[in-house]
């Protein structure tokens, strides 16, 4: 399939939203109510804290005293071969009486799909595990900077119409700062009910953290984050950074740009480590909230204050540029953006292209690429990326809410040095 063949790659319906304009409710609200009138869990989401090939991870929100039987079983979507069972562990979501409820399924079969239903409800969900090579084609999403307002449920449904294997929402969730609860609710409750595909599948949520997941924004402790950590901590249990590794092909390296761990110091001597373990990996992608290469904040280190990205210009971008990272997905400034490919902080041919700029629910104008060199589009549209593996290159396209692509560039497939991961 041709990477622009709109019909069937970034085809999309968006029928509904006036639906929920006219309601007048919020649209976590609406999915709440339409969720438990066709029986299902509001707040049901899929991620991972393992091999994506091999395991899926199940959450949701519910009331303590559905712990009894807060187990999955999982089946073949046909029905065939023998179950999965999987008991949810639980613990309390902050400020609310709700609990929250984790079950990992494991032993799964690389690119097959399956059905599964939780507790005693009759209603079944069906998800999909990442293939075990990258033989085919396939593709996935990212983005940033969401809130719960009508342009991220907009982004939402569209990203949902492109069938991707898995969503990134690089910080900026709900933007719920730590303390609004209302708001953090109403991420996942939209996530749930509108990030499925068009064959009916959940589609598998990856995060990393944003300041407006932290209660102060930069330089906190981790309980400053409890909602993020609440959700989010089965892949990052005792750090805020991460990697996730998709079989042999494909690694993402997951950041915090200052917000809870500091970018120098063990998050840089961590990354350098991460980096060189995945020498072998043919795809690899970073992914930070606060951006390197800035589309709207000021990147200027001359006064006092330190300019936007300057701390992971010094410690991070050099290890992007050493390993030879496919690509490193920012936000933050609420744009639309892609550098050229960049070493030393100017164009060239083998350097590293940085894209973003987080605009799913939240918008800016940016600068103009002639105000800054290492720029190459900008664009003040709310966004999200679609990222296609096929064959030797991968394809970026930018496609704002109302349909028109805003960008299409291609990254090769990394030159390899052959090392065992550690």
């Amino acid at each position: 399939m041709s990477i622009f063949d709109r019909r069937q790659f970034l085809g999309t319906s968006l029928g509904g939203l006036a639906g929920l304009a006219a309601a007048g409710l919020p649209a976590w609200s609406i999915a709440r109510e339409t969720a438990t009138a066709q029986g299902k869990l509001d707040s049901l989401f899929l991620t991972w804290q393992r091999d994506p090939t091999t395991t899926m991870t199940v959450q949701w929100l519910a009331p303590a005293s559905t712990a009894a039987d807060a187990t999955v079983r999982c089946t073949l979507a046909k029905g065939e071969g023998s179950a999965h069972t999987a008991g949810a562990a639980h613990k309390p979501y902050p400020m609310t009486d709700l609990q929250v409820f984790r079950a990992e399924l494991t032993g799964l079969k690389p690119g097959t799909e399956y059905q599964f239903t939780v507790g005693k409800g009759e209603t079944s969900y069906r998800f999909r595990t990442m293939p075990a090579k990258a033989t085919d084609a396939f593709q996935f999403i990212s983005g940033g900077d969401c809130d719960v307002n009508e342009h991220a449920v907009t982004n939402n449904l569209l990203a949902a119409r492109q069938d991707p294997m898995f969503t990134i929402i690089g910080g900026d969730l709900g933007y719920d700062d730590g303390k609004k609860v209302d708001k953090s609710l109403g991420f996942i409750r939209n996530y749930s009910q509108q990030m499925v595909d068009s064959q009916n599948r959940l589609i598998p949520l990856i995060v990393c953290l944003g300041n407006h997941e932290v209660d102060g924004g930069y330089g906190k402790p981790r309980e400053k984050a409890p909602f993020y950590f609440a959700l989010h901590d089965g892949l990052y249990k005792d750090q805020s950074y991460a990697t996730l590794d998709f079989g042999d092909y494909l690694s993402l390296v997951l950041l915090d740009s200052g917000h809870i761990s500091p970018i120098d110091g063990e998050q840089t001597a961590w990354l350098q480590k991460a980096l060189a373990a995945r020498a072998d990996v043919p795809h690899l992608f970073a992914v930070n909230h606060v951006p390197s290469y800035p589309s709207y904040r000021s990147p200027d280190t001359s006064s006092s204050k330190d300019g936007t990205g300057e701390l992971s210009r010094k410690h991070w971008v050099p290890l992007f540029e050493k390993h030879n990272v496919g690509a490193v997905f920012e936000h933050h400034d609420h744009t639309f953006k892609r550098t050229h490919a960049l070493r030393g902080g100017t164009p060239s041919s083998n350097g590293v292209v940085y894209l973003g700029d987080g605009s799913w629910g939240k918008l800016r104008a940016p600068k103009e690429p002639e105000s800054r060199p290492y720029l190459a589009k900008t664009d003040a549209a709310f966004h999200l990326s679609i990222h296609r593996l096929e064959g030797e290159q991968c394809f970026h396209l930018a496609q704002e809410e109302g349909g028109r692509i805003v960008d299409a560039c291609v990254t090769a497939k990394r030159a390899l040095r052959t090392k065992t991961r550690s």
